[in-house]
C-alpha cells in the first residue's frame, strides 16, 4: 500500500494539482486542524474538494484526528517549542488517540496526506505517515514535493 504526502504552501495551484494528478494517489486525506482559513487560498476545504474532483478526479476526506492540537501547533509556531519536543508530543498524541488501531487503513490506502508545510521534514504529515508505517508495516511513503 502506498501513502503519499503533500503540502500546499510555496506551490502554485498548477504545480500542486499536477503533482497530485500524476502521483497515483486516488484521494486526498486532509490532516490539517483547520481547513477553512482564508490564508489557505486554493487549499481551503470547499475550494479544494471542488478542484480535486474537477482537475484530478480525486476524492477528499478530512481526518482532523490526525492533526495536532491547537495548543501544540500554537506553541511550536510561536517558537515556544523546538521541533524535537513537538515531534515527541505529537507522537504521544497519536498513541493517546490509538491512531494505529482505529479503522482508517481503507481510508488512507493510496491516499495523499495533505498539510500546509511545503516540505515534509518538519511537518506532522510525515510523522503520521511514519507512525502508520511503523505500526502497519506494509506502507510505502512517497512525499510529493
Amino acid at each position: 500500500m502506498k501513502l503519499y504526502t503533500i503540502g500546499f504552501t510555496k506551490k502554485s495551484a498548477g504545480t500542486f494539482f499536477e503533482l497530485l494528478k500524476w502521483s497515483g494517489a486516488t484521494h486526498v486525506v486532509d490532516v490539517r486542524l483547520s481547513n477553512v482559513s482564508q490564508l489557505a487560498g486554493f487549499a481551503k476545504r470547499d475550494d479544494l474538494e471542488y478542484l480535486l474532483d474537477k482537475v484530478c478526479a480525486m476524492g477528499y476526506i478530512h481526518l482532523p484526528e490526525l492533526a495536532p492540537t491547537k495548543e501544540m501547533l500554537d506553541d511550536y509556531r510561536k517558537g515556544h517549542r523546538d521541533w524535537r519536543v513537538y515531534e515527541d508530543q505529537f507522537l504521544s498524541l497519536m498513541d493517546e488517540r490509538s491512531i494505529a488501531n482505529i479503522d482508517i487503513k481503507k481510508t488512507i490506502a493510496d491516499g495523499c496526506l495533505l498539510c500546509s508545510e511545503d516540505k515534509p521534514h518538519r511537518c506532522h504529515r510525515r510523522l503520521v505517515a511514519e507512525y502508520l508505517q511503523h505500526h502497519w508495516g506494509d506502507l510505502e511513503i512517497v512525499h510529493l514535493t
